[in-house]
């Protein structure tokens, strides 16, 4: 199915390794200039060489803390200055620490916050514009099933990420009449270095060894297996696509059946 994506200019936020890198590369690959970032200079530089061997001159990657207003600005601003403008944008960003409530200070909800939230509320600002002028535009967030019920010792991801829905759900409305989408993909147990992490902790916990762990953990899901980072990037580019016009202030669940609730 052409997705209709060709030649559109799509900002991947850290997106050099896990669910970011398969999105950037799956856009790349329907016929998207990709912009992609790191937080750590050393994956920029490696992930530079990559995308140029692999995609040439449609790949920009830069470094970008998400948790700096300015250098997401610069980010933005290289993106435009190379292609034009951002007619995708796909908000992206490693989970904060794992832990329970009591674990927590106020830096560690202050950091949160920044990373999770208040990139996207950011990035999402500086999209806008430009896509407003061209009457088109695609947002997506990659959030997580926590959006719909909340994950065991998850609680700084889990409550700023439903922020994001919240602010998504409001912004449908507004941007609707401008062609603009706004949706999120919500991964369940989908096989990333952060999921081997979390199986660490666990293991640590139970005495299982982490191969035991995570395969307890997909088969918590009726479709008994772990998700890979490909099933989310084929769903972020069907929201990004031409066929998904109607479609906007939507949380899609890519979680092989693991979230129960009917609404």
């Amino acid at each position: 199915m052409d997705l209709g994506l060709e030649g559109k200019t799509a900002l991947i936020t850290a997106s050099t390794k896990g669910l970011g890198r398969a999105t950037a590369e799956y856009l790349a690959d329907q016929g998207c200039n990709i912009a992609v970032s790191s937080s750590d200079p050393a994956n920029v530089e490696k992930t530079a060489e990559e995308m140029r061997r692999k995609f040439g001159a449609v790949a920009l990657v830069e470094k970008c803390d998400l948790d700096k207003p300015e250098e997401i600005e610069r980010f933005y601003n290289a993106v435009v200055e190379r292609f034009g403008g951002v007619d995708v944008l796909v908000n992206n960003c490693g989970g904060p620490p794992a832990g329970y409530f009591e674990n927590f200070g106020e830096e560690e909800w202050r950091g949160a916050y920044e990373q999770v939230l208040m990139s996207a509320v950011r990035f999402t600002k500086l999209a806008l514009p430009n896509m407003k002028a061209k009457r088109w535009g695609r947002i997506v967030t990659i959030t997580s099933i926590s959006v719909k019920q909340p994950v065991e010792n998850l609680i700084l991801s889990t409550t700023f990420r439903a922020g994001i829905i919240g602010m998504q759900k409001t912004l449908a409305s507004e941007l609707a009449p401008y062609g603009i989408t706004i949706n999120s993909v919500a991964p369940g147990y989908i096989l990333t270095d952060r999921l081997r992490n979390l199986a660490a902790k666990k293991s640590e916990q139970t005495g299982a060894s982490i191969e035991v762990t995570l395969k307890a953990m997909g088969e918590t899901a009726p479709a008994g297996t772990l998700g890979e980072p490909l099933d989310i990037a084929a769903a972020v580019a069907f929201l990004a696509s031409e066929r998904a016009r109607y479609l906007t202030g939507n949380t899609i669940h890519v979680d092989g059946g693991l979230v129960k609730a009917l609404l």
